[in-house]
C-alpha cells in the first residue's frame, strides 16, 4: 500500500515541477496551442485548476459535485467546457491553479481512511484520486513540455502513473466498446534509475514490457504504439496496446503514429 502521505508529496511536486516551466512564461506564450486539439498551453492549466475544483467537491461537499454532473448540459463537452470555464490571463490562472490544488491536498489529507469518494462514473479512494491527480499533472505537464520543445526529466513518481495504468487495463477494453479480458497481464518497465516495475503473475502467457515513460506515454494517449519501445506477447497485451487508457470517461481519441513527437495528432485526457 502507497502512504498517502507519500502520494500527496509526489502530486505537490509532480505539480511543482510543471509550475516551474509554466510560470516564467510571457502571458502570449499561454496562448500557443499544444497537441490537443483547440487547447492552448493556457487550457491545459485552466483543465488541471477545474479538474482540481471538482476533485475538491467530491472530497467535502458530494451532493455539490454530483449537481455539476447533472448540470452539465453536454456531458460529452465537459472537459473541454471545464477548460473553457477556467481559462483566464495568467495572471489570474496561475493563482487560482496555486490555491486550488493546495485545497484539494488538504482536503484528501482529511478523508478518512476506506471512504469513497464520488467520481465520473465510479468510486475512489483518496489515495486513488492523488495518483489520478498526479496521472493528469503529467500527462497534461508532457502537452505543456512537448509544445515548447522541452524534455522533462523522467523521475519515480512515473511509478504512479504506471500502477494506474495498469489498473485500468479493463477500463480501457470497456471503453472502446470491447470486452475486458480476463487473462492476466504481466508488466515489466524499467524505471528512470534502470529498476524493474513489475505486476501480474510471472507465468502469466501475456506479457508487456519496455521502459516505464513509454508505457506512461501510451496509457494517457499521449503518444502511439508505434512510437514507443513496449514490447506486447501474446493477443491481450497486443490488444491493450490499442485502447490503453488511464483516465475516466468516453474513449480518449489517441495520436496518430509519427515519427517525431512534434508532428503527433491529437488526444486529451
Amino acid at each position: 500500500m502507497v502512504d498517502l502521505t507519500d502520494l500527496l508529496a509526489d502530486l505537490a511536486a509532480e505539480s511543482t515541477q510543471l509550475d516551474l516551466l509554466v510560470a516564467p512564461l510571457p502571458a502570449a506564450d499561454w496562448s500557443r496551442p499544444t497537441l490537443a486539439p483547440g487547447w492552448s498551453i493556457g487550457h491545459q492549466i485552466a483543465h488541471l485548476a477545474w479538474t482540481d475544483q471538482v476533485a475538491l467537491l467530491a472530497a467535502t461537499d458530494p451532493a455539490a459535485f454530483y449537481a455539476t454532473v447533472t448540470a452539465a448540459p453536454d456531458p460529452t463537452r465537459m472537459v473541454d467546457a471545464g477548460a473553457e470555464e477556467f481559462l483566464a490571463p495568467p495572471a489570474e490562472l496561475l493563482p487560482r491553479w496555486r490555491a486550488g490544488r493546495a485545497a484539494l491536498t488538504d482536503a484528501l489529507a482529511a478523508v478518512p481512511a476506506g471512504e469513497k469518494l464520488p467520481w465520473y462514473g465510479t468510486r475512489m479512494s483518496a489515495t486513488s484520486m492523488a495518483t489520478a491527480r498526479i496521472m493528469e499533472t503529467w500527462a497534461h505537464g508532457e502537452d505543456v513540455a512537448d509544445t515548447l520543445g522541452v524534455v522533462r526529466p523522467a523521475t519515480d513518481r512515473l511509478r504512479h502513473v504506471a500502477h494506474l495504468g495498469v489498473r485500468t487495463l479493463g477500463h480501457g477494453f470497456a471503453a472502446h466498446g470491447r470486452v475486458a479480458p480476463t487473462a492476466p497481464v504481466r508488466v515489466d518497465l524499467v524505471g528512470p534509475g534502470g529498476d524493474t516495475w513489475s505486476w501480474g503473475p510471472a507465468d502469466a502467457a501475456d506479457r508487456l514490457s519496455g521502459p516505464a515513460r513509454d508505457f506512461c506515454l501510451l496509457v494517457t494517449q499521449r503518444r502511439h504504439r508505434a512510437d514507443l519501445a513496449l514490447v506486447a506477447v501474446g493477443p491481450v497485451a497486443d490488444e491493450w496496446l490499442d485502447v490503453a487508457q488511464a483516465f475516466a470517461g468516453p474513449p480518449g481519441v489517441g495520436r496518430e503514429p509519427t515519427a517525431a513527437p512534434a508532428d503527433a495528432g491529437g488526444g486529451r485526457a
